[in-house]
């Protein structure tokens, strides 16, 4: 047993250390609790229920080998009911059928947030649970093979699924925590590989940690934890890239292959290229100029383009009102309408902003949600567009110019700019760009107005095509503002990095123009109305569109606070006695002393598994192991009683409970000096003063006259105690002061003493 309780730790150090690898996957360290619980469970219960059997005798039967995996499966089940599925515990502890079905539900949508996220993920309940569910059973596999089929070495191949998890989510470059990790969990199985191997040759001395075997399995970890360092620079990562979508030529977020959905893994030049528009939604709105239909918000701009966050924090949408709250004293516009989706097919649902409530009719399963922060409505599992019919009802901000104007820049640790300024290292000519448009001194909507103004006004040379020509700065944003050619969502993408980078919150959005009106008052939305644009958030204000592409064939909003710099130039024309302004572009000589410093701040992201629930979870299992240490807890107590009162039928009752705490075989019945020649025979010669003086007390005690002086037996009786731990193995010496036997007997005894004896009838 000794050999199997060094592997135990060897496999819980081993995936402790693995777990180091999934730390790039999330935003924030709260995963870590809930997986270390589940290693700590699945390791600690299997090592226990080792020794209990081993105790019994049946450590090599079928039955004993069955016990450790089904008792680890249930300690890893109890985990995960007590910190995701706390509210049909009994006794607050373990778990019940009402509380597995809940955790079934939060693993559930575990693979709906997995669809919902991109890395690193926000730690949401089911994500969180899913990661722990993994770590449980890599730590089941591991522990099975090492302790169990005594195969450390093979055991830490489970490491390398680990390994895998951030290195094909994540994108860049690896962290070196994804192989030092779990190379050094394999150099600690490798170690106890031979450990094993080498059990009951040179175990004892100074060799004993370095014995024949043991150094070649410390340079061998030695060699992986090498590995692990040098491996991140000559391994090619993989781009996470399931929600990313470019700003270059021809590359963006858009369409399905089929063209009847925005899908952000698809590009949305492909529906506005088709040669004939599909009608994808019919709607009936209460207002003659909807404004744009929202369908997802790309809010992380990465060097790759512009990507879909993380929808975190969703909320059902069935029966919910104010679903994003608007702003108290702005001007707003009630705006109900009803969308039928005719070729439409996503799991996006096109609403439109500042929306207040939704209703979802026909179709067949799944939910819809909303995420708050993005303002996208999706569907969950295998909820879709195709045959729905949804009511919306929306409160859309109408801001004055005034308003805009007097909007204050936000706080720094506002999470607002944090979240929505964050930028990666921009393209020299970029920054120089900025640093011509805008300046320090200006209030956030100066700055807003000065980028929005450069790429609308025609005099700076920027047109709209779906044909592009390849750039030449390896750079898609400079390449773009270059050429100054492309379509919507180039020109979204380029004026949400420049107000970014102005140090003023935005991201792009996808959508719908509202379509053409058909003769009974309805829209029609075409496959060739899908569009980008940005909205900018303004302090008191909230979310804000703009709209640079220029769009033609009167598909374009109206948006009153937003007019294009060409349109307005050209209304000053018409208008004399109008105020002009000169355009704002690179070719224009702007006096200015300083240049902006573009912003980049880190992103502040919140959590999803709540601390408060995990320690009250962790109270309970606390009360719990409470209980199974009870019986140590009286054996101590027991001990110190009884050496403390220097009695020497006392101390003599604690060395015969020690023995049969210990399987040592002592007679039932015997004299003192015979007591003492079995005890002396298990502990060794070294203790025989000390059992003579103990026998010799006895002896006194029960034959000397009343009134003998009395000796300290206290010091003896500990020498004895530790010599026979000493001549123990590992195992009895832990089974002696977890699970004493002769603390059960003494109940027994205790339980027969106390119980009535039955009467025997007289004859």
């Amino acid at each position: 047993m000794t050999g199997r309780w060094g592997t135990a730790v060897a496999v819980a150090v081993a995936m402790l250390l693995g777990l180091l690898a999934m730390a790039p996957v999330f935003a924030a360290p709260t995963w870590a609790a809930p997986a270390l619980l589940a290693v700590v469970a699945v390791s600690g219960s299997g090592a226990l229920v080792r020794a209990g059997v081993e105790r019994l005798g049946r450590g090599d039967t079928v039955a004993g080998e069955v016990a450790v995996p089904v008792v680890q499966v249930l300690a890893l089940l109890t985990v995960l009911c007590g910190v995701f599925a706390p509210g049909r515990l009994l006794v607050g502890v373990l778990p019940t059928p009402g509380s597995t079905a809940d955790l079934l539900g939060v693993l559930s949508s575990g693979f709906s947030e997995i669809r919902e996220q991109v890395t690193p993920a926000i730690p949401l309940d089911g994500l969180v649970a899913l990661t722990a569910l993994l770590v449980g059973t890599l730590t089941l596999v591991v522990d099975l093979v090492a302790v169990g089929a005594r195969q450390p070495a093979l055991g830490g191949l489970a490491l390398l699924v680990l390994c895998c998890v951030p290195v094909a989510t994540t994108t860049g470059d690896v962290s070196l925590l994804v192989f030092l990790g779990p190379a050094l969990g394999l150099a600690t199985l490798l170690w106890a590989d031979q450990r094993l191997r080498l059990a009951g040759r040179q175990r004892s001395g100074p060799g004993a940690f370095a014995g024949t075997g043991v150094l070649p399995a410390v340079r061998t970890g030695a060699v992986a934890v090498l590995a692990g360092l040098l491996l991140p620079a000559l391994v090619p990562t993989l781009a996470e890239g399931s929600f990313a979508s470019g700003l270059g030529t021809g590359q963006g977020p858009g369409v399905s292959s089929t063209g009847t959905s925005l899908d952000p893994q698809a590009a949305l030049r492909g529906q506005l290229t088709q040669p004939d528009p599909v009608d994808l939604l019919r709607v009936d709105a209460s207002v003659d100029d909807p404004a744009y239909l929202r369908a997802v918000a790309l809010d992380q701009y990465t060097e790759d383009g512009w990507e879909i966050g993380n929808l975190g924090g969703s909320e059902p949408t069935d029966g919910a009102e104010e679903l994003v709250p608007v702003p108290a004293g702005v001007p707003t516009r009630e705006v109900r309408a009803q969308i039928t989706a005719e070729a439409h097919d996503d799991r996006f649902l096109p609403v439109f902003a500042d929306l207040q409530s939704v209703s979802v009719d026909g179709g067949q399963g799944g939910d819809w949600r909303l995420d708050p922060a993005s303002g996208t409505v999706f569907g969950r599992d295998d909820a879709r567009t195709p045959g729905r019919t949804w009511d919306v009802v929306s409160e859309e901000v109408r801001p004055t110019d005034d308003e805009l104007a007097a909007a204050g820049p936000l706080a720094a640790d506002d999470p607002v700019q944090q979240a929505y300024t964050q930028l990666p290292a921009l393209d020299p000519r970029v920054t120089t760009l900025l640093g011509q448009l805008v300046d320090g001194a200006q209030t956030p909507d100066q700055r807003v107005r000065a980028v929005f103004d450069f790429l609308t006004d025609r005099a700076n040379g920027f047109v709209y095509s779906l044909s592009t020509a390849p750039g030449t700065t390896g750079d898609d944003l400079a390449d773009f503002l270059q050429l100054r050619r492309g379509y919507c969502e180039q020109y979204a993408g380029a004026m949400a990095v420049l107000v970014r980078a102005a140090g003023v919150p935005a991201r792009v959005v996808l959508g719908y123009t509202p379509g053409q009106r058909q003769p009974d008052g309805t829209r029609v939305v075409t496959t060739a109305d899908a569009h980008a644009w940005v909205e900018v958030y303004y302090d008191g204000l909230g979310w804000v569109p703009f709209d640079p592409t220029p769009l033609s064939g009167g598909r374009a909003v109206d948006l009153p606070w937003a007019t294009r710099a060409d349109v307005a130039a050209a209304q000053a024309s018409a208008s004399p006695a109008a105020p002009t302004t000169a355009p704002a572009g690179p070719s224009a000589q702007l006096d200015r002393d300083d240049t902006f410093t573009p912003l980049a701040t880190p992103q502040d992201t919140a959590t999803g598994v709540p601390w408060g629930r995990v320690g009250a979870w962790a109270g309970g299992t606390l009360g719990a192991l409470a209980l199974l240490a009870a019986p140590a807890v009286a054996r101590a107590a027991q001990r110190r009683r009884r050496l403390r009162s220097g009695d020497p039928g006392s101390v003599w009752d604690e060395l015969l409970a020690v023995a049969d705490d210990l399987a040592v075989p002592v007679r039932s019945t015997g004299t003192p000096r015979q007591l003492a020649d079995d005890l002396g025979g298990a502990a060794g010669p070294g203790v025989s003063p000390a059992l003579l003086v103990l026998a010799g007390a006895l002896q006194a005690d029960v034959y000397a006259p009343a009134g003998a002086p009395a000796r300290d037996l206290a010091a003896p009786a500990r020498e004895v105690d530790r010599a026979l731990r000493r001549s123990a193995g590992r195992r009895a010496r832990v089974v002696a002061r977890l699970l004493p036997p002769s603390l059960v007997a003494d109940v027994r005894g205790w339980v027969t003493d106390h119980l009535p004896r039955p009467r025997t009838a007289r004859t």
